[in-house]
């Protein structure tokens, strides 16, 4: 179940979770108020305080779901098996790719919410740390010096960051098209055809023409 499922019963925990979900990423933390939240779902504010003791456990609720799925998923991609970096890369793409597995609307509404909250900057900047360790880890566990997994590191994170900021939107078929050489720059290796081929069917698409070749 996620965050956002919109055919949970209004009465739950869960959908006042997503109902404040819907809030954050379309206005930010300011707007995530008790009364409107009741007044979004047709309920009262009453009803509320059977799920949650004030609006701070609310606000605590979504941090600890970003911190358990954006970063965890994320940590937990990394350290899937793989036989090639380019494959761990991929198994890692499947972030980007899969909402399920990292939201990027709450990933950028948590860090403007934390540009004015110290105490979530600090739990921001320990996630960062977590997910760069976890990248750096795989390139390492493919021989890869030190030095050359934290840039290599960094530049995926930085990447992804920009990515979600600018709220970039690209045709899937345009997207799915660029994974292969995305894969080379990051790593400096050529993904094979099967790593991309079981990349693809994880998510349902079809090897783009060409995706292999070297030219």
């Amino acid at each position: 179940m996620t965050i956002q499922d919109p055919t949970l019963a209004r009465s739950t925990e869960e959908a006042w979770l997503a109902a404040a979900y819907e809030v954050l990423t379309e206005s930010g933390v300011e707007a995530v108020k008790i009364m409107p939240l009741a007044k979004r779902l047709g309920l009262t504010r009453t009803g509320f305080y059977w799920h949650f003791k004030d609006r701070d456990a609310l606000l605590e609720a979504m941090i600890r779901h970003w911190e358990d799925t954006n970063t965890g998923n994320l940590v937990a991609r990394c350290e899937a098996y793989a036989e090639t970096i380019a494959e761990a890369v991929l198994n890692l793409f499947d972030c980007w790719f899969d909402p399920a597995l990292f939201d990027g609307p709450l990933d950028l509404a948590i860090r403007n919410w934390a540009r004015n909250d110290a105490g979530l900057q600090a739990r921001l900047d320990r996630a960062d740390a977590r997910r760069q360790a976890a990248i750096e880890a795989m390139f390492a566990r493919f021989g890869y010096p030190p030095a050359e997994a934290e840039i290599r590191a960094l530049t995926m994170i930085y990447t992804q960051i920009g990515y979600i900021s600018m709220q970039v939107t690209e045709d899937p078929a345009q997207r799915f098209g660029r994974v292969a050489r995305y894969v080379e720059v990051f790593t400096g290796r050529r993904p094979s055809e099967s790593d991309l081929r079981r990349f693809h069917a994880r998510h349902g698409t079809a090897l783009p023409d060409g995706a292999t070749d070297d030219d």
